[in-house]
């Protein structure tokens, strides 16, 4: 059995699908890729904001995986909707990578003195809804401007000095072992600046009549990161979110088994955060939400 795996073409996509291939190859499953390109791929001259919908990433790819054009699709994870297609569903997820944002500053723009180290009124890049809101709670001095395009060429721009400083997620430039050292970057707490649901996670989708599938992706499955994902997304569903919803969630896991869990959102114009630590992972996405709608 081969099966065909579905992936956007960029860098940090294919790197996603290979890992994926790595994977399946080390429990004996032949595979090949199948790239598509998605809305997200195709308009590049504007902001998530400004794009109608949600899954700017994922919906051509799902809709190949309905048609049965492909077998798998892989997705970052906060990329997907919480709302799967009729037929569809995540049948597993990866490990998880670093889930902090980055924020990767020009050396003219550095200022040790300042928060994020970001010298006044500097102009930081961004699509995300998310990090816009959130900067501008800790330094309403930046300027946000849309920054679009893969995780290079953003660099790229970055280094052309067409912004002072971007946001990159560290996942993706842990995965692409990217040479970053001629920029100043400073890593963000997951707790303070509160990543996208999912962050770092790769997610499998798959037909959910495709036993045969979903079997061979339960042996690559990781269940402990799927236990704090599910909260992440779910605070997301609640939310009736998508991409332009700026919504950070993180929850870990400790050691002793309790979870911990982050929230920030603007709401009306203002914003709020949450916290919540259980023994279990139960109602912690409630409780996250009735926090952020009455602080």
């Amino acid at each position: 059995m081969k099966i065909r795996i579905g992936t956007r073409g960029s860098k940090l996509a294919l790197w996603q699908a290979h890992f994926t291939q790595a994977k399946l190859a080390e429990i004996g499953v032949e595979t090949e890729l199948v790239i598509l390109k998605t809305q997200g791929d195709l308009i590049q001259h504007l902001g998530f904001d400004k794009m109608e919908g949600k899954g700017f990433f994922t919906k051509e790819i799902e809709e190949a995986l309905l048609r049965g054009d492909i077998d798998l699709a892989v997705h970052s994870m906060k990329d997907l909707p919480t709302q799967a297609p009729e037929g569809l569903v995540i049948t597993a997820v990866s490990y998880r990578e670093n889930p902090a944002d980055l924020l990767l500053i020009r050396p003219e723009a550095v200022d040790a003195g300042k928060i994020f180290k970001l010298k006044e009124n500097a102009i930081v890049g961004t699509s995300a809804a998310r990090r816009k809101a959130q900067m501008l709670d800790f330094r309403p001095d930046v300027q946000m401007k849309d920054i679009r395009g893969n995780v290079p060429t953003r660099v790229e721009k970055l280094r052309e000095g067409q912004f002072d400083a971007i946001f990159l997620a560290a996942a993706g430039v842990n995965r692409l072992e990217m040479d970053l050292s001629d920029l100043e970057m400073v890593s963000l707490h997951p707790f303070e600046f509160v990543p996208a649901p999912a962050q770092g996670v790769l997610a499998w989708q798959t037909n959910r009549d495709d036993v045969a599938v979903r079997t061979i992706l339960k042996k690559i499955h990781h269940s402990e990161v799927a236990a704090v994902t599910n909260v992440e997304r779910r605070v997301l569903q609640l939310l009736d979110g998508g991409c332009q919803l700026p919504l950070g969630v993180h929850c870990v896991r400790d050691e002793q088994g309790y979870y911990h869990a982050h929230a920030a959102c603007l709401l009306d114009g203002r914003m709020r955060r949450a916290r919540y630590s259980a023994s279990t992972n139960a109602g912690i996405a409630e409780y996250l939400v009735e926090q952020l709608r009455s602080a």
